[in-house]
């Protein structure tokens, strides 16, 4: 069983990752982003530093989904992603154009081939002024900079995209909203009910939300 969650920045992705680990026994693989020697940059100068970004990006998802997700699911184990090797087509979508852009996407589209889909993705959804406030809580140096317009552009890119299933892989959405993972015990497990409700996978129960 491969779950992988996607959301834009600041949604929550990897917090939820990390806290339904335990209830689904499953291996985590977390994406690798504070490691990209042009991201700090990029926020300060979008349009000079996106090509280098999304040529890094792409490169190092791939590799680590081609040996982290691959050699997981071979064993058999259940694993937990925060992310999808799909969402670094989306941010090119935004931050690319012109002859930057066909050439990342004739990267993506061959790299693509070779990655595992997953058995479920889960969808956070969140408004723009949710994930501002996120993204200023949590406070990481390169992040101060962002631009709410880029946010909602983002957004928008996510809705469209995960509207629908996922190359076949079926798409849970969940409104982060009204959520409080962290300090109430009853909106994980709703959003574990939730997840076990869509792949048949017992026990689950439903679950009413509450505050």
């Amino acid at each position: 069983m491969y779950i992988a969650i996607e959301g834009v920045i600041g949604v929550g992705k990897t917090t939820l990752a990390r806290m339904l680990q335990p209830a689904f026994e499953a291996e985590i693989l977390l994406e690798v982003f504070e490691e990209n020697p042009f991201l700090s940059d990029f926020y300060s100068d979008r349009a000079r530093y996106a090509f280098q970004t999304q040529i890094f990006f792409l490169l190092s998802r791939y590799h680590q989904q081609r040996r982290g997700v691959t050699a997981i699911v071979e064993t058999g184990k259940s694993l937990l992603s925060d992310y999808t090797f799909a969402k670094d087509s989306l941010f090119a979508q935004i931050n690319l154009k012109g002859d930057e852009l066909e050439m990342y996407n004739r990267v993506h589209e061959a790299l693509a081939e070779k990655i595992v889909m997953p058995d479920l993705l889960v969808y956070l959804q969140a408004t723009t002024d949710t994930l501002m406030q996120r993204i200023a809580m949590r406070d990481r140096s390169y992040e101060r900079n962002m631009e709410r317009g880029y946010i909602e552009e983002l957004n928008q890119a996510y809705e469209s995209f995960f509207s629908t299933s996922y190359k076949e892989t079926p798409v849970l959405t969940i409104d982060t909203n009204p959520l409080n993972i962290i300090h109430n015990p009853k909106h994980l497990q709703h959003i574990e009910n939730r997840i076990r409700e869509a792949l048949n996978l017992g026990p689950f129960q439903p679950a009413l939300l509450s505050s």
